[in-house]
């Protein structure tokens, strides 16, 4: 049996033992300096592993040797023979770059690592993917870091991070050097020499090593010679990250975690923050680790206006540096907000300092977001080839809203090693190449839903992580422009992008009318010559609606007498059924003159976009056609917006006494003539609108950049937004006047609830996205119908129904994504069936609940039904191990394990894999000092503070779909940013060219032909761009009826795990108000996914 390591005699055992916890750079790699000298240990690689093994066997030390040991057994690695003969050199210790030198270590490579600076100091948080804490726990982490994932959410400061990755890196036998810095690399200066770095300091053991691999992760601003980067911009978008002292007390312990909410979806909280504090941010994230850690996305105007940003200057790099800066106010603004999202729960909030000994607040800009074009490339030199890679920022720098991070940099790290190992098997430079080119097209997609479940698998084969993966995607031939020969030159100058202004192939303009004139011919007074004066009538544009969609219009019963009338009609009509945009008005329609031609061919180029197959074809079907591609996402927004209009309406007349004769007057009411509307005036700004700059909502037309709520000055979107008629303004939704509940207290408190507590609704608040409710007053908004408190003699499970009148005609709106006659039996029909009845019949009808159905509703599984998301914790192999060791509100679970999904019991089971049945034995008492503090936990806080361990299972997966549509809801909103920004160029190329083309100068006609053409190309792009941003705008309001549906779920659940008995006449009241809304939210929910089936299908008979 071995003497205990703190015995007399066993100083090798004290110094491992403090290498194991050491908690900064220098003090690992002293601890391991001082290991190796007092064992006598000289060598380097896995011979060095092996060597420690060998001196240190004590219990401790061999519990972590079994773990490494069962990693380094994987087939892969060929015993540590697959790359004996490579030698490596990685730039780089962080994260990505230890995890990448662990990989070639493992292979049985030389790995040589640089370190420009002597310590880890970043506090700042990584959210974790399943498969990375696998993947450490595979490591020994919790032998590094006992703390490791232990919390409710999965993450870990990068700076404990890179000290796990360390010590494992020097056990395997890398060769760490800190305090130098990679400069450059110097060729064989002869056939037999090899690849040389320039490093500063320089010295002899450095200088003269040779490598024949380089693994670049130096960071997003390094990036080795020969490789090219690309920029993806959005607008501008400014980080601010903040660590403040964490001192583990039981405070700090209560309060929870935020995994993120964002403004896209609940911005009644940022508008609640900004009430009260002043502070306008898009995001907040909330992490708990060795420091309390937020980081948030924060608007100019608030720093500007908080004194934050002294100046505003156009240039990014002036406006953020630091004499541009108020530190103190920087401070202040970052505490506040943490304060405020927080409740103002956290106890004496102080900063946590950084390497420099300065508070630990940082402002950022992520702007712009750049990636390598290729993953790597090889230089070819005298006869010494040097194959080059890139693992982490400077391969891809990650939009840290997403949280993907660290576990797209895991997976370039393990491809880097699986492409020297085919690279250290002879496989031809060119095929290396191309294999890891076409696998670096999986990294920017992958997530936890696309990759490979059985997490246990992973290792450096793609194949085991990325599902059907073609790894010959790119062919050799493809990637000749990655090897390069000799010395290279590498040009600085940015490579200017003409495509915009390219024309598409083909005569546009031409193929454009030959299409309008077999579309509209045989039709009575229409003949189309030209893009002028065979449209005034209004006949013509008639007929193409008609040829398309008979169902829509009866061309014979049109007249000839009114042509704006007419042309009014028939733009009310494409936009409502077609989800086609007016570019014109109906006065300029039937006015038309040569000018305005550029107006109508931008126009009927959407109807081509649409129904661009030959009317041959279409004679065969009788049935009316849907617009092809995605353009049923813009009509499903034009109806939801119509939808929600006619609602607003009813919520303002509901509050005059006139309301019947009001909407008596409204459904009477003729089209709505817009005679005195100018397409080329913006209705903003006054200033003159050009085609591409173009945009309408309500007949406005304006610039896209001048739609913002009237308030807020917030971007507006079709789909999301309010018009009033009476002040002619545009809102967003939360400041829509003239609604109920709409003015935000400035000492409201902030709408995050806590996520610990089961009873309590999770964040973001029940009105998120929606139009904001006092929680004081508890008015619903014109969107969640308040039900009648029940009569005496009335059943407790009777619920008034929610759906009105209005909201029948609303869902019959909806419900017709591509218009059609036919009528189809979608969900929620049965809803609308007794909204109808009860109407017809003159009362409202009940809708009557039993308990069963009640509590059928309330546990309504919200995540993927396929695939429900499992809480990947091994707390359940502790509760079923050792129940007596925990209080009682913890013990008798033995049944939990039944009640689990079997996926869920899957993936927790890949999570624990690591173990095997020897490796726990030696574990036990680690694990039992983890129950000891979980008993002692639980114990400390009190019976009534604790919750089951179904309901902690709960909450933790409330966290865990909540940070998904965090993620969700941030890239929609980056990917909404950079079509923005794409917006902005159309516009400016179209300017350009509208100004030619209306230029009197009198241009040849070929010159404006083409003009013409490339016009066109431009606003086929703004189509196609509309068309992705329509379909965002439906993933937000799946985020938003998603957030709503959880919120009511966990409110409804409350009152009615409450006992009967001790039940207020309000708790009912609310109970009934709650399980109304619900049923109207699923409702929409269930109608949004029947319209998206109806795209789909629509889009695959097209």
């Amino acid at each position: 049996m071995s003497v205990p390591a703190d015995e007399p005699g066993n100083v090798a055992h004290a110094i491992f033992e403090r290498f194991l916890h050491a908690g900064e750079c220098r003090e690992v790699l002293g601890c391991f300096g001082e290991l190796c000298q007092q064992l006598g240990l000289q060598d380097s690689g896995l011979q060095l592993y092996h060597s420690l093994k060998a001196a240190l066997n004590y219990w401790s030390a061999k519990a972590l040797w079994s773990k490494l040991d069962k990693k380094a057994g994987h087939k892969v690695y060929d015993q540590g023979k697959a790359c004996a003969s490579t030698k490596c050199l990685v730039v780089g210790a962080g994260p990505c770059g230890l995890r990448a030198a662990i990989e070639l270590a493992l292979l049985g490579a030389r790995v040589v690592l640089l370190e420009k600076r002597d310590s880890f100091s970043r506090n700042n948080v990584l959210h974790l993917w399943p498969f990375t804490i696998h993947d450490l726990r595979a490591l020994g982490a919790k032998k590094f870091y006992g703390r490791f994932c232990t919390g409710m959410l999965d993450h870990i400061s990068i700076r404990q991070l890179q000290l796990i990755l360390l010590k494992v890196a020097l056990l395997l036998g890398v060769e760490v050097h800190i305090n130098v810095k990679f400069e450059g690399l110097v060729p064989p200066t002869r056939k037999a020499g090899g690849w040389q770095a320039v490093v500063q300091p320089s010295f002899p053991p450095l200088t003269h090593y040779q490598f024949d691999v380089l693994i670049s992760a130096g960071g997003g601003k390094f990036v080795p010679e020969g490789f090219k980067r690309k920029e993806t911009r959005g607008k501008l978008a400014i980080g601010i990250t903040a660590n403040f002292i964490n001192r583990h007390s039981r405070a700090e312990v209560e309060v929870a975690e935020i995994s993120g909410v964002a403004r896209i979806y609940n911005q009644k909280f940022f508008q609640n923050l900004y009430n009260k504090t002043g502070i306008d941010l898009e995001n907040i994230v909330y992490y708990k680790d060795d420091t309390h850690y937020f980081v948030m996305t924060a608007k100019k105007q608030s720093l500007l206006k908080k004194g934050v940003i002294l100046q505003d200057k156009a240039d990014i790099e002036s406006l953020l540096s630091p004499e541009n800066v108020n530190q103190d106010a920087l401070l202040s603004y970052a505490k506040e907000a943490a304060n405020f999202s927080t409740n103002y729960h956290l106890p004496e909030l102080e900063f946590a300092l950084n390497h420099r000994d300065l508070p630990d607040v940082d402002m950022f800009d992520f702007t712009c977001m750049t990636r390598s074009e290729n993953a790597a490339l090889v230089r070819d030199y005298n006869g010494a080839r040097l194959l080059l890679g890139l693992v982490g920022d400077c391969l891809v720098e990650p939009f840290w809203p997403l949280g993907t991070g660290v576990a797209r940099g895991f997976l370039a790290a393990f491809d880097a090693a699986w492409m020297v190992r085919r690279w250290a098997a002879g496989t031809p430079p060119l095929e290396v190449l191309a294999e890891r080119e076409s696998i670096y097209q999986h990294l920017s997609q992958t997530s936890p839903d696309n990759t490979n479940k059985n997490i246990s698998q992973y290792s450096i084969d793609p194949a085991t992580r990325y599902p059907n993966i073609n790894l010959q995607a790119i062919k050799p031939s493809q990637v000749r422009d990655l090897y390069l020969v000799g010395i290279v030159e590498v040009d600085h100058k940015r490579k200017s992008d003409n495509r915009l202004i390219t024309a598409a192939s083909g005569d546009v303009y031409e193929e454009l009318l030959s299409w309008c004139q077999a579309s509209t011919a045989g039709y009575r007074g229409v003949a189309v010559t030209n893009f002028t004066t065979s449209w005034t009538s209004g006949l013509a544009l008639c007929a193409l609606i008609h040829r398309f969609r008979p169902d829509l219009v009866d061309f014979d019963s049109v007249g000839t007498q009114d042509a704006i009338r007419i042309h009014q009609m028939m733009l009310d009509m494409a936009e409502q059924e077609l989800g086609i945009q007016p570019v014109l008005s109906s006065i300029e329609m039937a006015t038309m003159t040569e000018p305005d031609h550029l107006g109508l061919i931008t126009y009927l180029s959407q109807f081509y976009e649409a129904f661009k197959t030959s009317p041959e074809v279409e004679e065969v079907s009788k049935k009316p056609l849907s617009p092809h591609g995605t353009r049923g996402a813009i009509l499903f927004l034009s109806k939801l917006q119509k939808s929600r209009n006619l609602t607003r309406k009813r919520a303002q007349d509901s509050a005059q006494k006139d309301a019947e004769a009001k909407r008596s007057h409204r459904d009477t009411e003729p089209p709505r003539e817009r005679a005195g509307e100018n397409s080329d005036a913006c209705y903003f700004c006054g200033s003159h609108v050009y085609i591409l700059e173009r945009a309408s909502a309500e007949g406005r037309f304006f610039h896209r950049g001048c739609f913002q709520c009237r308030r807020c000055g917030a971007t507006l979107r079709l789909g999301d937004y309010a018009f009033n008629e009476e002040d002619g303004n545009f809102y967003c939704s939360l400041h829509y006047p003239n609604l109920p509940g709409m003015d935000l207290s400035r000492h409201e408190a902030p709408a995050l609830p806590d996520l610990g507590n089961a009873d309590a609704a999770t964040d973001p608040p029940l009105d998120a996205g929606s139009p904001c409710v006092s929680p004081k007053e508890g008015v619903p908004g014109p969107l969640q119908p308040t039900p009648a408190a029940p009569q005496q003699g009335e059943e407790p499970g009777a619920v008034e129904d929610a759906v009105d009148a209005g909201d029948v005609e609303e869902q019959k709106l909806l419900a017709q994504p591509g218009g059609d006659a036919r009528e189809e039996e979608g969900p929620g029909a049965e809803l609308q069936g007794v909204a109808e009845e009860g109407e017809e019949s003159g009362g409202r009808r009940k809708i009557i609940l039993t308990p069963l159905e009640k509590l059928s509703l309330s546990t309504l599984n919200l995540t993927s039904e396929a695939e429900p998301d499992p809480p990947p914790k091994p707390a359940r192999l502790w509760l079923q191990a050792v129940p007596e060791a925990l209080p009682a509100p913890w013990q008798g679970q033995g049944c939990w394990k039944e009640e689990e999904e079997e996926e869920e019991l899957d993936m927790q089971k890949t999570l624990e894999e690591s173990d095997s049945e020897e490796e726990e034995e030696k574990e036990k008492e680690e694990e039992g000092t983890d129950l000891g503090i979980m008993a002692e936990l639980c114990l400390n806080l009190g019976k009534e503070d604790m919750y089951s361990t179904c309901e902690h299972t709960l909450s933790r997966r409330a966290r865990e779909a909540h940070m998904k549509r965090f993620c969700k809801a941030q890239a929609i909103q980056r990917r909404l940013e950079e079509i923005e920004v794409t917006f902005r160029e159309l516009e400016q190329e179209g300017i350009k060219l509208e100004k030619l083309l209306r230029d009197e100068n009198g241009s040849p006609a070929d010159q404006q032909t083409q003009w013409t053409n490339q016009l066109l190309y431009l606003v086929q792009k703004k189509n196609s761009l509309m068309i992705e941003e329509s379909d965002l705008m439906i993933a937000v309001q799946e985020l938003k009826l998603e957030e709503q549906q959880w919120q009511l779920d966990k409110k409804l659940r409350s009152y009615m795990n409450r006992e009967e008995t001790l039940k207020t006449a309000e708790d009912c009241r609310a109970e009934q108000e709650t399980l109304a809304q619900l049923l109207k939210v699923v409702n929409e929910r269930n109608l949004l996914i029947h319209i998206q089936e109806e795209k789909r299908l629509s889009e695959l008979r097209a």
